[in-house]
């Protein structure tokens, strides 16, 4: 039975023409290599079968590797502006194919139209970002400790980037790393997570239709454990960037700190939001629950904390469950949906074991939620229960990111215990608080351990414009979007050039 079903897949790729899901190297769509892996794409809210996929080779990721060191050469020289106007092509395809593409991504990681078409605006607006920069890429000029010499600094590329991504924002964070990769004039081999194979090869069709030269982005399908690995340790891939999990980041940093490779971490978050006494509770329980439970728990950004001030603690509890129980649970492509599925069965289960570690090991508080939803119309699907616990700072689930539709209440006494309590944790992404107090915003922006502030907002949302990472263990210190990114994809070099026809001698002290 098992060998039918590998014959009936293996077919399923066979049969698929260009537009199929191949793997995209040196400038065309090639089958994978010997073996006949494949994996499935299914819809997780109704466990349609959406397409196959190659798990690639290690010979595919060879060749991948061998197309972009190829290619690297000639897109270095080509000048930025040009690789410029290639971005600019490719998001002008992103917004003829918006809606196509939004739909395409509901129905393949699950949350609904209205965030999934964000997703690919987000691509949208990083193309027209780094289009714009490059005729910003600017260096330094300065002046020289000695006379007739010239000094300044240019950034150039690094080489092949290793690009590693996760399936939450399978359009806009690709787009993170892809876009100021190409401005800089590096080479890309681009592994997506297994679970949105689709919208990775629509997002590198845009590209290719662009006019993106062969070899210069390349796509290779397959699992982190064989293929992400592959990339991290093939000696040709000059930079690994990668998004997803403290665990599986640390472990890339250490194997990239060995081999002196460069390396860029976008880790996890135990993100929480401040509600003060004297904050808009009708603003702050609207920021709640669409912090809690947009993407259904499943962003980095995610509130998975709420810590209440003592004084308003009864009555935004009361009204929060009220909000959460009514919210519409189920496929994203209805336009009624609040709320879709999570986006896979390990995802679903992970999310419940979770749930039992709060329910019988923290003994939390369950105030609402806490069920896999498995009847009906959710019967094929990956759906949960929007969950609220009331919780303390040290349990498992206010410490450990759940990835789901789980928020923890914690109540405070003061504003002092409210930035402690914020702090507490091993993570630093994203923050928030609500409050009217000008002296309190000032000192939270100072105080909160977290890359991102927000005041008066929800702890999730980004603006490609703006750095965005955390401190402590989110990442390694490096910043995703906006110019900083640039100085990801990109080394600087100083350069002197002396006109004075005679040798001088720097550092050299001459005085007599």
């Amino acid at each position: 039975m098992a060998k039918k079903m590998k014959k009936r897949l293996v077919s399923q790729i066979s049969s698929a023409g260009s537009e199929g899901p191949y793997n995209y190297i040196d400038g065309q769509w090639r089958r994978a290599g010997a073996g006949g892996n494949v994996f499935e794409n299914k819809n997780p809210a109704t466990g349609e079968l959406l397409g196959v996929y190659p798990q690639s080779t290690l010979r595919d990721v060879e060749e991948a590797v061998q197309s972009a060191r190829k290619a690297f050469d000639s897109w270095r020289k080509v000048p930025a502006p040009k690789r410029a106007e290639i971005l600019l092509r490719s998001m002008r395809i992103l917004e003829e194919r918006k809606e196509m593409m939004a739909e395409g991504m509901t129905r393949e990681m699950g949350k609904i139209l209205q965030e999934t078409r964000g997703d690919v605006q987000e691509a949208i607006d990083t193309a027209l970002y780094f289009a714009g920069e490059g005729r910003r890429l600017f260096g330094q000029t300065t002046t020289s400790e000695l006379p007739d010499k010239f000094a300044m600094s240019m950034r150039m590329p690094v080489g092949v980037c290793g690009l590693i991504t996760p399936w939450n924002f399978p359009m806009a964070i690709p787009s993170w790393k892809i876009y100021p990769a190409l401005l800089c004039g590096n080479t890309v081999v681009f592994k997506p997570a297994s679970w949105t194979p689709d919208s990775a090869r629509q997002f590198v069709r845009a590209l290719e239709e662009a006019g993106l030269p062969p070899g210069v982005l390349n796509l290779v399908y397959g699992s982190g454990d064989t293929v992400g690995r592959w990339l991290l340790d093939h000696p040709g891939i000059a930079l690994i960037s990668f998004t997803g999990s403290s665990v599986i980041g640390s472990q890339i940093g250490e194997i990239s700190g060995k081999a002196l490779k460069r390396c860029s971490l976008e880790l996890g978050g135990k993100n929480a939001q401040i509600v003060m006494e004297d904050a808009n509770l009708d603003l702050a329980l609207e920021g709640a629950l669409w912090g809690s439970f947009g993407t259904t728990g499943q962003r980095c950004t995610a509130t998975s904390r709420i810590i209440l001030h003592e004084r308003v603690y009864k009555q935004f509890t009361e009204r929060l469950v009220e909000k959460t129980r009514a919210l519409k649970i189920g496929n994203g492509l209805n336009p009624a949906t609040q709320m879709g599925p999570l986006v896979s069965k390990v995802q679903l289960e992970n999310v419940d074991r979770y749930v039992q570690i709060g329910k019988k090991k923290d003994h939390a508080k369950l105030l609402t939620g806490g069920e896999i939803l498995s009847q009906g119309e959710y019967e094929r699907g990956n759906f949960f229960q929007p969950t609220i616990f009331l919780g303390t700072p040290e349990m498992r689930i206010s410490q450990e990111e759940i990835f789901g539709p789980v928020t923890v209440l914690i109540k405070v006494k003061s504003f002092d215990e409210a930035i402690q309590t914020l702090n507490n944790t091993r993570y630093g992404l994203s923050g928030s608080i609500y409050t009217r107090d000008v002296n309190r915003v000032l000192r939270a922006i100072r105080d909160m351990e977290t890359g991102i502030t927000y005041v008066n907002a929800p702890t999730i949302g980004a603006e490609v414009h703006l750095p965005f990472g955390g401190v402590k263990e989110t990442g390694n210190g490096h910043r995703e979007a906006g110019q900083t990114a640039l100085d990801i994809f990109s080394e600087w070099k100083a350069v002197y050039i002396d006109y004075s026809g005679r040798l001088q001698k720097a550092q050299i002290d001459t005085q007599e």
